[in-house]
């Protein structure tokens, strides 16, 4: 039976990690080890100043305490796969996107890339939600994942080394339709407030951006953003190289 390692970067009781559970639970012999606590916007970090534990939650699922999604896919293939490694390795579903640069700050993009690092194929997958209504079900996203599990356990997974899929899912679309996209251009701003606590000490909380975005120049197709406001499910892959290879040449002549 094919195996998979889930983990998210909500915490080990968001009912995202939850729904990806039951979408696939038929299909692969589930293991899943999550972040205690919420880890959202952790990046692809590790924990290297103070040991770290697995605590059973129940058959096959651990949170490990106060570890980062990095963390739990690191030390899960270490310690739990050591003779066979898992077919898959699945982040999520994330409550929120994770397109364009915010790849860089996620922890849910974070588990896939510790995944493929360690020659495991990985996918990530987001919900997009819009904070002003109601927390929505995951319906959709549930049937995404799904398709493309049967889909890779049918042949092959799709990408090279050290690539995984970056899966973003609509909050406003009823139909699945999947489309291949790039990640697009993130405008931020400064949503950092500033509050004082009753003895008066200052203390900055940061918010939201709204997802703001424009298409990058000479691509073709479309972007995560564009995609997402089409109400269609995208799917961008993504590399770990991050060498800028068309600016060597001008970087050397500028040495």
């Amino acid at each position: 039976m094919k195996k998979i390692l889930i983990t998210n970067d909500d915490g080990y009781e968001s009912t995202g990690l939850l729904a990806l559970i039951e979408a696939l639970s038929d299909l692969a012999h589930i293991t899943v080890v999550a972040p205690s606590t919420e880890k959202s916007a952790c990046g692809h970090s590790l924990t290297l100043t103070r040991p770290l534990s697995f605590i059973s939650v129940a058959d096959d699922f651990f949170k490990l305490d106060d570890g980062t999604p990095s963390d739990c896919v690191y030390l899960a293939l270490h310690s739990m796969f050591e003779e066979c490694k898992p077919d898959l390795v699945i982040s999520g579903i994330n409550k929120g996107s994770n397109m364009g640069e915010d790849i860089t700050y996620s922890g849910t993009a974070a588990a896939a890339m510790e995944g493929v690092l360690q020659g495991i194929p990985s996918i990530a997958i987001s919900q997009v939600m819009d904070f002003t209504q109601p927390m929505g079900d995951f319906t959709l996203a549930k049937k995404a994942i799904r398709a493309i599990v049967q889909k890779i356990f049918a042949g092959t997974f799709p990408l090279k080394k050290r690539e995984f899929i970056n899966i973003n899912v609509p909050y406003n679309a009823d139909e699945l339709q999947f489309v291949v996209t790039y990640a697009g251009y993130r405008h931020y701003g400064n949503d950092a407030h500033l509050h004082r606590n009753p003895r008066g000490m200052e203390y900055y909380w940061l918010g939201l951006h709204p997802l703001d975005f424009q298409a990058r120049d000479g691509r073709k197709g479309l972007c995560d953003f564009e995609a997402i406001e089409a109400g269609m499910v995208s799917l961008t892959p993504v590399k770990l190289d991050m060498s800028a290879y068309k600016s060597i040449k001008q970087l050397q002549e500028w040495l």
